[in-house]
C-alpha cells in the first residue's frame, strides 16, 4: 500500500473515526483560531490579563458549548481567565477531526490568545488529555496540568474499537505510530510543574489504571492523584461536584501564591 509519509495512519477514518465524534453544538461569538488548514471556533473569557488562563480540552462527545457559560463562570470564581479549545469539525470549527493532525491546535490556540505558557493551566478531560499532555510537552513551562478521566496509553484504547480490517495496517504499525505521537510516559516524565490527576474508581470506559500511570509518570514533585469512589466516566463531575471543584480551586490557588 502506498502511504503518505507526511500523514499518520492514526488519522485514517478506521482509527480517528472511532474516537472523534464531531458535534454540531456551538457557542455564539466564538474566539476564532487559525490552525493552518482549519479555523477553530473556541471560546475565550478574560477577567484580568495578568491572571492565569485555564486552557480546556473537552471529551470526544462534547463541545465547547457544553462548558459555556457554567464552567467558565466557575473558573472566573477562582480568578482565572479561560480558553476552551474546540476541535476540528466540532461546533463551528472547520477542518477534519483527526487524532494526529490536531496535535498542534492547542499551541495555535494559546498563541492566538496571547497566553504565555507560564500563565497557562492546561486541563484535559478524557480524549482531551491527549491534547493537554501534548501542549505540556510542547510548552513545558506551562504553570499547571490537570488530567481528568485521562488516557495513559492510547494504543490500548485504539485496539478496543479501531477496525483495521478495511485497511492494510497491522497492529504492530498501530503500536509504533501511537508510541511515535502519543508517548505519554516520555512526555509526562519531562513535565516538571504541578500535576493534578482525577479519575473515578468506576470508570467503565477508561480504567483508573490509566490515571495511576499518568500520575506515576509525571516528573513533577508537586502532583496529586484524586480518586473518586462514586460516579463513572460521564458522571464524574455531577456525582463529585464539591470535591471536584474544590480540587481545581486548590490547585489554582497553589499556583497563584
Amino acid at each position: 500500500m502506498n502511504k503518505d509519509p507526511t500523514r499518520s495512519i492514526l488519522d485514517h477514518v478506521a482509527v480517528s473515526g472511532h474516537y472523534l465524534f464531531p458535534q454540531s453544538r456551538f457557542v455564539k461569538d466564538p474566539f476564532m483560531v487559525d490552525a493552518g488548514d482549519a479555523e477553530l471556533a473556541c471560546y475565550r473569557r478574560i477577567i484580568d490579563l495578568n491572571n492565569f488562563t485555564l486552557v480546556h480540552f473537552h471529551g470526544n462527545g462534547e463541545t465547547v458549548s457544553d462548558y459555556v457559560p457554567d464552567m467558565a463562570d466557575l473558573f472566573e470564581e477562582f480568578g482565572l481567565n479561560s480558553l476552551f479549545v474546540e476541535y476540528r469539525d466540532y461546533g463551528a470549527s472547520t477542518g477534519e477531526s483527526k487524532l494526529v493532525a490536531m496535535l498542534g491546535d492547542g499551541e495555535a490556540a494559546i498563541n492566538e490568545a496571547g497566553v504565555t505558557p507560564e500563565k497557562a493551566i492546561v486541563f484535559g478531560r478524557s480524549i482531551g488529555s491527549l491534547y493537554a499532555i501534548e501542549l505540556a510537552h510542547r510548552q513545558p513551562k506551562i504553570a499547571g496540568l490537570i488530567l481528568e478521566s485521562g488516557i495513559a496509553d492510547p494504543y490500548e484504547r485504539f485496539l478496543v474499537n479501531a477496525d483495521l480490517s478495511s485497511t492494510n495496517f497491522s497492529d504492530d504499525e498501530l503500536r509504533v505510530e501511537t508510541k511515535k505521537h502519543f508517548n505519554h510516559k516520555k512526555k509526562l516524565a519531562e513535565y516538571k510543574n504541578p500535576l493534578l490527576v482525577m479519575h473515578t474508581e468506576n470508570d467503565g470506559l477508561i480504567d483508573i489504571s490509566h490515571a495511576e500511570r499518568n500520575y506515576r509518570w509525571g516528573g513533577s514533585r508537586q502532583k496529586q492523584l484524586l480518586r473518586f469512589p462514586v460516579g463513572n466516566h460521564n458522571t464524574i463531575f455531577g456525582r463529585n461536584m464539591k470535591q471536584y471543584v474544590d480540587a481545581i480551586g486548590s490547585f489554582a490557588r497553589s499556583l497563584q501564591r
